[in-house]
């Protein structure tokens, strides 16, 4: 069944500040300008679901090393001219109200803050505020429904997304307590290591029950998803304060003022906090067990349209491995890999456990001829490298010989060449690993 238009939210995509854990894949890109699945980018997931749950007015919050991005946007969002659907990009600005350092956007709150007037105009009751920075698929149109009531209960005034996760992972998200009815009791952003701000936030064993887990492996914390949905006029009243960031200061104030909701979400959530899970949730889309789901014809992930020819192959032996489009790879091995646009790989090569990105440009015979006259090698990974445990980023130079192994084991590691963070080694985007280099 085609989904109805909801032109009664406001879809309201925060584009994510300066990333720094995610250092250096952030080093000239915003957070959700990263490049996912080899082909897509993180800010691709929240508008793909807000497109598949008939939400088609969409504003996209931007700030820190916003071009790529906007660049993105710009190219892969067009509605006809019978649609009143948009996706328009909000970057942060001057104006009468806030000009020099009061235009930066401080936090989640202050950024919808500073674009109220906008949202006003765009008509609706309801805001939908989601993070560009997330992976997951959800029907929006639940969590509106646990909005606007059902099943007998009551509309709500702000609903938060939520989902069941262990203390680990709680560490660095807020934590509620619900009661029996989904209403929230209690709220406390990022309880970090301190032991004392998780007690009697566990979940109840009802709520475990509704999930069926099994209370012997937890505890488990019903974990903030960054996903909130505000009645607009609540929305308004409730920045209408110095409050910087939702989680941190708006939410917690709203307790007892308010009817404040949780909604339940039980499928597959992964919050890109590090590069670590960056680098895992790309490797596990190779799976035939994913979680999360490519291979949805009604429900796409929507993505800029690229005019590339098939990928050529030859005498390359694959293994658990995705491999896009317009790829040149010959005589290489390619085990548990992301192998992403464009990408050029040499003869002879080992690629295990590696997140290789690509380019956005074939070099030509010219360029060629340049890189050897300047020695550099050429865009893409040379013959004869061994490399493991990786991110490969845009445009990266890797040349001959090459073994980035990360044989002493560091955990975070810097030189001219190779950034390793998290035990994930990373070649910066437009990098250059010389020939021989070995780590």
């Amino acid at each position: 069944m085609k989904q109805l238009i909801d032109y009664d939210v406001t879809s309201v995509v925060m584009g994510g500040g300066a990333g720094s854990r995610l250092f250096p894949l952030t080093r000239e890109r915003a957070k959700p300008a990263v490049p996912l699945g080899g082909k897509f980018r993180l800010i691709d997931v929240p508008i793909s679901n807000c497109l598949n749950s008939g939400l088609m007015r969409i504003y996209i919050l931007t700030q820190f090393n916003s071009t790529p991005l906007h660049r993105h946007i710009s190219g892969s969002y067009h509605f006809d001219r019978f649609s009143r659907g948009f996706v328009e990009i909000l970057a942060a600005q001057q104006s009468p109200r806030h000009t020099a350092v009061a235009s930066w956007y401080q936090g989640t709150a202050d950024a919808v803050r500073k674009n109220l007037e906008r949202f006003r105009e765009a008509g609706g009751k309801d805001v939908l505020i989601l993070s560009g920075d997330q992976i997951y698929r959800m029907d929006f149109q639940e969590i509106l429904a646990t909005h606007r009531g059902r099943g007998g209960t009551p509309h709500a005034d702000v609903t938060i997304g939520a989902v069941l996760v262990s203390r680990e992972k709680a560490r660095s998200l807020g934590v509620l307590r619900v009661d029996h009815e989904g209403s929230v009791e209690a709220f406390v952003e990022k309880p970090g290591s301190s032991d004392e701000l998780y007690k009697g936030l566990e979940a109840s064993p009802a709520l475990l029950s509704e999930f069926g887990m099994d209370a012997g492996d937890g505890p488990w914390y019903l974990g903030n998803m960054g996903i909130y949905v505000f009645d607009r006029q609540i929305l308004e009243a409730a920045l209408d304060s110095e409050a910087a960031d939702f989680g941190k200061e708006v939410l917690p104030s709203l307790l007892g003022k308010v009817k404040v909701r949780a909604h339940l979400f039980r499928g597959y959530w992964e919050d890109i906090g590090t590069i670590r899970t960056f680098h895992r949730a790309n490797l596990e889309l190779a799976r035939e067990d994913a979680q999360f789901d490519f291979y949805i014809e009604k429900k796409p992930i929507y993505t800029r349209a690229r005019l590339l020819p098939a990928s050529r192959l030859q005498d390359v032996r694959v293994k658990t491995s995705l491999i896009c489009d317009g790829c040149l790879v010959r005589e290489a091995s390619i085990d548990n890999s992301l192998i992403g646009l464009r990408s050029v790989i040499g003869k002879g090569c080992l690629i295990r456990s590696t997140y290789v990105m690509g380019g956005d440009w074939y070099e030509t015979d010219e360029d060629r001829a340049r890189n050897r006259r300047e020695g550099k090698p050429n865009i893409g990974i040379g013959d004869g490298c061994i490399i493991e445990n990786a991110i490969i980023d845009k445009d990266a130079r890797v040349g001959r010989g090459v073994k980035i192994i990360n044989r002493e084991g560091h955990e975070n590691y810097t030189d001219s060449h190779v950034v390793i963070r998290d035990g994930i080694a990373v070649v910066p985007r437009s990098g250059f690993v010389p020939d021989g280099y070995e780590i």
